[in-house]
């Protein structure tokens, strides 16, 4: 009488499920998650060993090498932060006690803070940058942990990774420039969508006079910061659809202009200079084009931009701290920031806004 192994019996039965799976369900993939952080891990250093932050992909895709570091470096707050933050001082490595005391503040003054963390190029679209990037199950493990806990705290985190998985081949095109560290136009619109539906209609904004707007889209070419750094003029600059944000003439409400930043707005949004690209110009690309823009024309008026062309962490809270007027009039504050300030960034440093 033959005996059956139940450990190979088992792994039989297992590779017949993948198999089928791998068949008949295209999104699914058992390739784990730690090959793709190791492989990250080696296309950082080969970037550091060469001094360059660009990272080339496929497809004329460009990644940003302090982006791909912090995807690969695992858990970064708690005790792990120092180990694993670039911040020049290790008091102010974590995170979590700085956002947490951000809220504690806001919440004194019956602030709403809506913090949204935005996802890595490389989260979005893994298989564009490596061999063993797969789209599901999500790759940013860490980010999903940390939202959690930041949750578990009493912050609203508007996580916007699954809706951009979804939406990462639209028609209206991808999501991240692929030769700019900054997402893309069409971010901008999703993102805005999203953050003003979770706003919501408080009794307060049927206070604010509202201003109609008008959309027109236009195909533009823009010179990326990667593909600046990259120094490669054989390779053609990207192409990407924007949609502006214009004023209806024929809105007779009298609140600040779309397309500029008004002070007095009861929303402020705050981060880094994903808040501005497409929006500033210069060297943002375009103005009447970005999440200011996008947002104003979501709800109606225009928003306090308190946004940097650098550190969306601490000096972003800095700038707030020093219009010394403890935020008089804000009923809302979103924190917009690229997911690599985590650990690539100045630090996260306690601010006293309101004090």
């Amino acid at each position: 009488m033959r005996i059956v192994n139940t450990k190979n019996l088992l792994l039989f039965i297992l590779s017949v499920f993948v198999l089928v799976e791998g068949i008949y369900n295209p999104d699914f993939t058992f390739a784990a998650p730690d090959l793709l952080i190791q492989s990250l891990a080696e296309k950082v250093a080969e970037a550091e060993t060469q001094e360059t932050s660009v990272v080339k992909g496929k497809e004329g895709w460009l990644f940003f090498a302090p982006e791909l570091r912090h995807l690969s470096v695992g858990q970064f707050w708690g005790d792990a932060a120092k180990k694993v933050s670039r911040a020049s001082n290790s008091e102010f490595a974590d995170p979590l006690p700085a956002i947490l005391d951000f809220k504690a503040q806001l919440d004194t003054a019956g602030i709403e803070l809506i913090f949204v963390p935005i996802p890595a190029k490389a989260t979005i679209y893994p298989e564009m940058v490596s061999e063993h990037g797969k789209i599901k199950p999500r790759t940013d493990e860490q980010h999903q942990k940390f939202y959690d806990i930041l949750q578990k705290q009493g912050v609203n985190v508007l996580d916007l990774t699954d809706l951009f998985i979804k939406n990462r081949f639209a028609d209206a095109g991808s999501l991240y420039c692929k030769q700019d560290t900054h997402w893309s136009g069409y971010a901008c619109v999703l993102a805005a969508e999203t953050i003003a539906e979770a706003i919501g209609t408080p009794q307060w904004m049927a206070e604010i006079p509202k201003r109609k707007a008008k959309l027109e889209t236009r195909t533009v070419e823009i010179t990326g910061d990667l593909w600046k750094e990259l120094g490669d003029k054989n390779l053609q600059k990207e192409r990407l659809q924007l949609t502006y944000v214009k004023e209806d003439i024929e809105s007779s409400a009298k609140t600040q202009l779309f397309g500029t930043s008004w002070r007095e707005s009861p929303i402020v949004l705050l981060g880094d200079s994903h808040n501005l690209v497409f929006h500033a110009g210069s060297g943002m690309h375009a103005e009447g084009a970005g999440l200011p823009d996008h947002l104003a024309h979501q709800l109606g008026f225009s928003v306090d931009v308190v946004a940097v062309r650098g550190s969306g962490a601490t000096p972003s809270r800095l700038n707030l701290f020093r219009r010394r007027d403890k935020m008089r009039g804000k009923r809302v504050v979103i924190w917009c920031l690229s997911v690599r300030e985590f650990t690539e960034g100045q630090g996260w440093r306690k601010v006293p806004v309101l004090k």
